[in-house]
């Protein structure tokens, strides 16, 4: 997934971001232009949230939509089974679920298996408003499009915060994702992470030659580790605005005493769904990580003076 570009995605969100003056609706009417031209993507849109958007006058004949089931009559179901698929007309390539933190049926199991799927097969979870709006632009960048500059602040990483987290069967591919792109974390304002994790990319940093060297080392700052309330302390970080992206690689195949705290976490995301973001798997992580450089260097080729 992460070295193609996707084709069909899946849709769905919850009551309150459905609502006239919702997430939902703000964000297709920012990005529809580029779905009827630059972004030739199919929507597999669940019953409801496709009712939102065409009440809203959005999306009025795109060819390119399917109305997939309410969420009662196993719409989501319909979202797991096609993130699983590895191929035919029902494969999705990812998921844009605009998740209100307050919303019971997000505990459902379809809802939880929706996620967890999308972790396992290395596909995109996308759970915020910031989240989706960046992703439509940097998949506009991957097909060659210009930057939007209306969206430059929100790509100066320098402004921002990223926190780096990882369970322990991912923490080697967390520190082997910071070692590839480690020019383009080290441009952020800040960065922090859990004990054991920000320790080992802190060792990395040192061997970078970045932050100081020791048990000091301060190129990511360490809170606890996960199941001592790390993630908690990430999570206030990120209500009180001190976090806007969240690199999180997560093990789907283990039980997790500590999964209230990732929750935790991620709940909090959602809370400031306009200003935050989430990236839950590797590949996601590379296909991320790899879009923004690539829009950093189109900004700046466009911004240089001609002779």
């Amino acid at each position: 997934m992460s070295g193609s570009d996707p084709r069909r995605i899946g849709l769905v969100a919850s009551r309150i971001h459905r609502a006239p003056d919702g997430a939902l609706v703000r964000l297709f009417a920012a990005v529809e232009p580029l779905l009827r031209t630059e972004l030739p993507l199919e929507l597999a849109i669940v019953g409801q949230t496709f009712d939102a958007l065409a009440g809203a006058g959005l999306l009025h004949g795109h060819d390119r939509t399917v109305r997939l089931p309410p969420r009662r009559d196993g719409g989501i179901i319909h979202l797991v089974a096609g993130i699983v698929d590895d191929d035919g007309p029902d494969r999705l390539d990812g998921v844009i679920y605009l998740l209100d933190p307050d919303d019971p049926t997000s505990v459902f199991p379809e809802g939880q298996a929706l996620k967890r799927e999308c972790v396992i097969h290395g596909k995109p979870f996308i759970s915020t408003a910031a989240h989706a709006r960046e992703w439509f632009e940097l998949e506009r960048i991957a097909r060659g499009g210009r930057p939007d500059p209306a969206l430059d602040d929100w790509f100066d990483l320098r402004a921002q915060t990223v926190a780096l987290v990882a369970h322990d069967a991912r923490k080697a591919e967390m520190v082997a994702f910071a070692e590839r792109h480690f020019e383009l974390l080290d441009g952020f304002g800040g960065r922090i992470g859990t004990g054991t994790t920000g320790g080992l990319l802190n060792e990395l940093a040192a061997r970078r030659g970045a932050g100081r060297r020791g048990d000091d080392a301060t190129w990511v700052r360490r809170y606890r580790s996960g199941p001592l309330g790390g993630d908690a302390q990430i999570a206030r970080e990120i209500l009180l605005g001190r976090c806007e992206r969240v690199v999180f690689f997560e093990d789907p195949h283990v039980a997790r005493q500590h999964e209230a705290d990732i929750q935790l976490l991620e709940r909090s995301a959602r809370i400031r769904t306009g200003s935050t973001m989430c990236v839950s798997d590797p590949a996601s992580a590379q296909r991320w990580a790899e879009l923004i450089g690539r829009r950093r260097q189109r900004r700046d080729a466009a911004s240089e003076p001609t002779t």
